[in-house]
């Protein structure tokens, strides 16, 4: 009894935690695109498409981040009883090489297509407005 409630409990958090992700996955994409659209309809278009950029980049930022966690938890309970889980160089890689990724497309950005840095760094703050839609959405929005 008290280990299919345990069970019932874990796989409702799951799910809860998996619409969480989902709705700030969405929100950083759609905060982003509408700061970039009114950026670049008041006349800045250069600015529109740093944050748009910036905005995306968080977003894959994000996508990785938590398929990369994703799958080492995975690891971790098949692995429960090896003395050491071991975790596949692919999701190391995709864990660190984000920020390289975020990095070079940036300073491609800047340089070949002359946007500005603080555009693109503004984009990448979407994650957090997101986050923090979500936070307030989840305190005083969301229903019992």
């Amino acid at each position: 009894m008290v280990q299919r409630i345990a069970v019932e409990t874990i796989a409702r958090s799951r799910e809860w935690f998996q619409r969480v992700e989902r709705r700030i996955a969405a929100l950083t994409l759609g905060i982003g695109a509408v700061a970039a659209l009114i950026v670049a309809v008041a006349g800045a278009w250069r600015w529109g498409a740093g944050i748009l950029l910036g905005a995306t980049l968080a977003w894959v930022n994000f996508r990785w981040l938590e398929q990369a966690l994703e799958a080492m938890a995975r690891l971790a309970r098949a692995q429960s009883g090896t003395p050491e889980p071991r975790i596949s160089i692919w999701v190391w890689i995709k864990v660190f090489s984000r920020y390289g990724l975020i990095g070079v497309l940036l300073y491609t950005a800047w340089v070949l297509l002359h946007i500005p840095v603080v555009s693109m760094l503004a984009g990448l703050c979407a994650l957090g407005a997101a986050v923090m839609a979500e936070g307030i959405y989840e305190v005083i929005g969301r229903p019992a």
